[in-house]
């Protein structure tokens, strides 16, 4: 029988699986955001993108969530050169307005944080007792 995935683990998990197919169904512009000192972009972007869909499924699990989360957290910092990359070589990328591209760089922050969250164990709440 397959465990109950609680609903705050479903976004992390489409987000990533649905992000990690695009590696492989579009992997051309992934290619073009890549720094250019990296080796063998589209291999890359295959592992990127099998990376996110690892974590993505993971996080569905109750054995291999917090593990999930922790691996998308890496992931996460493993793409941020390429994030870093955009931003500094706006001009290459006219079709995105420049402080977007600055905007995704602290919102990186929030995605990690965001999948720790979903991702780790639920403690029971404590009850408020009132005097």
């Amino acid at each position: 029988m397959m465990p109950r995935v609680p609903r705050s683990h479903l976004p992390v998990a489409v987000t990533f699986c649905a992000a990690g197919a695009l590696h492989f169904l579009f992997p051309r512009p992934y290619e073009r955001i890549m720094p250019a000192p990296l080796p063998a972009h589209r291999p890359l972007v295959y592992a990127s993108g099998a990376a996110e869909i690892a974590g993505g499924l993971g996080a569905l699990h109750p054995r291999t969530r917090r593990a999930a989360g922790w691996w998308l957290a890496a992931t996460l910092a493993a793409i941020f050169p390429a994030n870093v990359n955009m931003a500094v070589n706006a001009a290459r990328f006219a079709a995105v307005p420049a402080p977007l591209l600055w905007l995704r760089l602290p919102l990186q922050a929030v995605l990690v944080g965001w999948v720790l969250r979903a991702t780790s164990p639920r403690r029971p709440r404590r009850r408020r007792r009132w005097r």
